[in-house]
């Protein structure tokens, strides 16, 4: 590729260097087929500093839309969380076994998990502290035997007292569970709020809890509780009354912990030795902690980031999440989320970000990315975060759209009309010089 005059100025080295695996990144795009379609080759471009940027860009179906293409451990409902074979797509093609791969926006753990099924080693952040309870126990599964038994001797028929219960109003959590199950959700939350302040949790007590948080609500019998929204999000006790309502339904009881064992044994499906061997090697790295400040990571340790960051206040995640947070002991006021409603506020944020990558990541390492479209088109972040790569001294290699055909159907809004959509995910490509 040949660098444009700004980027020749703010990059002079771009183009002396030794082809790297970034530039055979792009041959592989403008030659990729797998799917049918010839790649649409263009151009993105943003002012900046001193000018202008333009890179290449790169639309087509890069990966499968298939729902069940990855590990069964990615099955864990998150808002807004990208699908495996996006970090995947660029650990194959950017890194090597051994690699240190990092999401510093992790959500549910997509890019660290991902990257220890694939031999590389792992680490993510995230200001909210769900992240390291979702992803934690699933880069050290048990197996689901010892899970059974932990199980089978936990005592849940006791009955619940204001401190079980928490924060949350007893009236507000029984319109989303049938009071047997509640008793058993609230003995199993004091049992682990228990063990973590005493520091025994184990490795099955976190399984348990991250399974636990992921059948709480949703919109089949294999969730605790009644028909809500989908698991990836909950809404307030007061909607959750009024849907109550309209479908004339009440909490019916749950078996807590056979829907446990259930879920347990489907994430754990794809789980044989050579996963764990994987697992074990990735030496992970976790942390609760905001994307501009990982002491965690030595300087240019990672080879490769993946990760999608919030976008412009589209998804409330603390709304989304307030009931996991109850379940989990977690105060939604004390994370501080980026919520960002102006542009240029969001950019600032994002600079910041791409700045601490840029100590974190090695020289000739990348940066992947992922932004979208938001108000309906009118903002394409892809361009907006251009500059702010440019700010925080990263060099824009190119973006990619991952454009897959879908059929709009979402059965929970009662929606099914058979038509046609256009899912995307849009990739910024950054290097180290």
């Amino acid at each position: 590729m040949t660098p444009s005059p700004v980027q020749a100025l703010l990059f002079p080295d771009a183009g002396k260097r030794r082809p790297s695996r970034a530039d055979r990144l792009h041959d592989d795009l403008r030659a990729f087929r797998k799917h049918g379609a010839d790649t649409l080759v263009g151009s993105t471009r943003a002012e900046v500093r001193g000018g202008a940027v333009a890179v290449p860009s790169y639309t087509n179906e890069f990966w499968t839309s298939a729902q069940r293409a990855a590990s069964s451990l990615h099955e864990v409902s998150y808002r807004a969380c990208f699908k495996p074979q996006l970090p995947r797509f660029f650990i194959e093609r950017l890194t090597k076994a051994g690699d240190r791969v990092h999401d510093p926006f992790m959500g549910r753990g997509t890019t660290p998990l991902e990257a220890a099924l694939l031999g590389r080693r792992a680490a993510g952040s995230d200001v909210s502290p769900l992240g390291a309870l979702l992803v934690g126990p699933r880069l050290t599964p048990p197996t689901l035997e010892a899970v059974q038994e932990r199980l089978a001797g936990l005592d849940l028929e006791r009955e619940a007292d204001d401190a079980d219960l928490g924060p949350v109003a007893k009236d507000d959590l029984l319109v989303f569970f049938h009071e047997d199950t509640l008793r058993a959700l609230a003995a199993l939350r004091a049992r682990l709020l228990e063990r973590t302040a005493e520091g025994t949790l184990d490795e099955v007590d976190a399984w348990i809890r991250m399974v636990a948080v992921n059948r709480l609500t949703g919109h089949s019998p294999g969730f605790f509780s009644v028909y809500t929204l989908p698991p990836n999000q909950a809404v307030s006790a007061d909607a959750q009354r009024k849907i109550n309502r309209d479908r004339a339904q009440a909490p019916t009881p749950r078996d807590v912990r056979a829907l446990i064992s259930k879920k347990s044994r489907s994430l754990l499906a794809d789980v044989d030795d050579g996963a764990r061997r994987r697992l074990a090697g990735a030496k992970a790295r976790l942390a609760v902690a905001p994307a501009g400040a990982t002491p965690f990571l030595e300087d240019g340790e990672v080879s490769l980031v993946v990760t999608s960051p919030p976008f412009l206040d589209v998804v409330d995640y603390a709304g989304d999440n307030w009931l996991r947070g109850w379940f989990c002991g977690i105060d939604p006021a004390s994370v501080q989320l980026t919520s960002t409603r102006k542009l240029a506020d969001w950019q600032a944020v994002m600079t910041g970000a791409l700045r601490e990558l840029g100590r974190a990541v090695r020289r000739g390492g990348h940066v992947a990315f992922e932004v979208g479209e938001v108000r309906g088109g009118t903002v394409r972040l892809e361009e907006a975060v251009l500059p702010c790569a440019v700010e925080a001294g990263l060099e824009p290699v190119l973006v990619l759209v991952n454009a897959q055909r879908f059929t709009k159907t979402a059965n929970c809004w009662g929606v099914d009309n058979g038509r046609k959509g256009t899912n995307t995910n849009r990739v910024v490509l950054l290097r180290r010089t």
